[in-house]
């Protein structure tokens, strides 16, 4: 089985920063795709950032220049630096990952349990 598991979120100020975690175990083969999505009360699922194993990025219009995604592949492990943030910005953040285990190579999205992260003043 494969757990993908967040940390590193919490209550910050508006203009604070944070940095999330989120580390992949278990039998897996190969990881394509990791990154970040999140979800605010009322809102659907919306892509923050995602990495493709050879570092092509994606960034969502509102995160840009203030987010970066970063990788660790060989500890199978994503982080996602968040600076300048806003309220806005306040939602359930979940890790994401396209990834295939059990030594073949169909590949499955997974999804860590999600982190909250609280901007207020």
């Amino acid at each position: 089985q494969v757990q993908l598991v967040e940390s590193g979120g919490g209550l910050v100020q508006p203009g604070g920063s944070l940095r999330l975690s989120c580390v992949a175990s278990g039998s897996i083969f190969r990881i394509y795709v990791m990154g970040w999505y999140r979800q605010a009360p009322g809102n659907e699922r919306e892509l923050v950032a995602i990495m493709a194993s050879g570092g092509t990025t994606n960034y969502a219009d509102s995160v840009k220049g203030r987010f970066t995604i970063s990788r660790d592949n060989a500890k199978n492990t994503v982080y996602l630096q968040m600076n300048n943030l806003k309220p806005e910005d306040m939602a359930v953040y979940y890790c994401y990952a396209v990834l295939s285990y059990s030594g073949n190579n169909l590949q499955y999205q997974w999804w860590g349990q999600g982190t909250q992260v609280t901007v207020s003043s």
